[in-house]
């Protein structure tokens, strides 16, 4: 009955295969997982996990494409939806995206894992690198564009804008899940993305008073 009941939905297959892999993965490290601990977490046999995916490679650039490589598209989207009309906005849009999404444990754990794993594989570093950074690179500097275009943003190097931008995600995402360090007073991921917009927006030197 319970191979009936597989065979009824092999769409969910791959799905299955992914949560299992991301929680042998998040557990063992990559280097030390096996597929066979990934096939008895989803609760298949080994050859079925090989219809799916070569390899554990395969399943970190599914579970890569599932959550950072989606982030990136969604960034993507969002800067061509909003950025031409208001660069702010959409700056600020952006942001609160990315730390809402980085908040999610489900969606934060492949970057996770990637950052852990990529200087023993370089592979994965390079699937990262063209899924996720280029993606994501691409929208910021289309931002920027956007925004200089618009006299809303000063002329900026792009890839120190985009550092800039998406640096802080990353960081805030290291300190809160990996050395469990949450800020003290901006818990909700939205308020940290606001202060953060305002800190690039304006920078740190004391404002002038309004007159």
């Amino acid at each position: 009955m319970p191979e009936n009941s597989r065979r009824r939905r092999p769409e969910a297959r791959p799905e299955e295969i992914l949560d299992a892999a991301l929680t042998v993965f998040s557990e063992q490290g990559f280097a030390a997982a096996r597929v066979e601990d990934i096939a008895r977490a989803a609760g298949l046999s080994k050859g079925a996990i090989y219809l799916y995916f070569p390899s554990k490679e395969a399943m970190l650039n599914g579970l890569v494409e599932r959550s950072a490589g989606h982030l990136a598209k969604t960034a993507e989207a969002i800067v061509a939806s909003g950025a031409p009309r208001d660069a702010e906005t959409g700056l600020r849009d952006l942001l609160r995206m990315l730390f809402t999404s980085m908040a999610d444990p489900a969606i934060s754990a492949a970057p996770r894992l990637v950052f852990a794993e990529a200087a023993r594989f370089p592979v994965i570093a390079d699937f990262y690198r063209r899924q996720v950074l280029e993606i994501a690179r691409g929208a910021m500097r289309a931002l920027l564009e956007a925004g200089v275009g618009a006299n809303v943003f000063r002329p900026v190097d792009a890839d120190a804008f985009m550092r800039a931008v998406a640096g802080p995600a990353f960081a805030h995402m290291a300190l809160t899940t990996i050395f469990t360090l949450p800020p003290d007073t901006l818990t909700d991921p939205a308020d940290m993305a606001d202060a953060l917009a305002d800190i690039l927006l304006h920078g740190l030197k004391p404002r002038a008073p309004a007159s």
